[in-house]
């Protein structure tokens, strides 16, 4: 009987493991857009303004390069089981 028990809590509680992946996802996300946005400031942009062009400066090219790589980073997270 204890051995049931122990398994029917093990068992209980596996599927909070697997739900949490979509929330660290969101949760990695958030963290990219604010380091986004510091660095638009750090340029002397408002992020969401600036539209892609010829005459984008550097820094806001580096700014955009670095989300891509962050928010590429966060779908680790997501398929990561989170307790």
């Amino acid at each position: 009987m204890k051995l049931f028990a122990t398994l029917f809590l093990l068992f209980g509680l596996l599927p909070f493991v697997t739900v949490a992946g979509p929330l660290a996802y969101g949760i990695c996300q958030t963290g990219c857009n604010a380091v986004v946005v510091a660095c638009y400031a750090a340029a002397g942009f408002t992020f969401g303004t600036v539209t892609a062009g010829a005459g984008v400066p550097a820094a806001i090219v580096a700014c955009n390069a670095g989300l891509g790589i962050c928010m590429a980073a966060c779908v680790a997270a997501g398929f990561a089981p989170t307790p």
